[in-house]
């Protein structure tokens, strides 16, 4: 019982969505899909306009598209904005 809810707890952890208001460019690199390049466009793009307000707040950073966007989503999401 115990090794099955060691189990099931890591796995939660492995598969937590990264927040793509507070991720660092390391973080986000965590998620398949988004490389170095795209990691370090989506913090510059938080860097200048603020935090994102809803996950198609991506589509406005270079290089996510509709289809990139569908497949980055069920890994991410929008955590509150702590930037003012």
């Amino acid at each position: 019982m115990k090794l099955f809810l060691l189990a099931v707890l890591s796995s939660v952890a492995l598969f937590a969505a990264v927040d793509i208001n507070s991720a660092t460019a390391k973080e986000l690199q965590s998620v398949k899909g988004i490389g170095e390049k795209k990691a370090k466009r989506i913090v510059a793009f938080r860097a200048k306009n603020s935090c994102f307000q809803n996950m198609k707040d991506l589509l406005k950073v270079k290089g996510i598209g509709h289809k990139t966007l569908k497949k980055l989503a069920p890994q991410l999401k929008v955590g509150p904005c702590k930037k003012r």
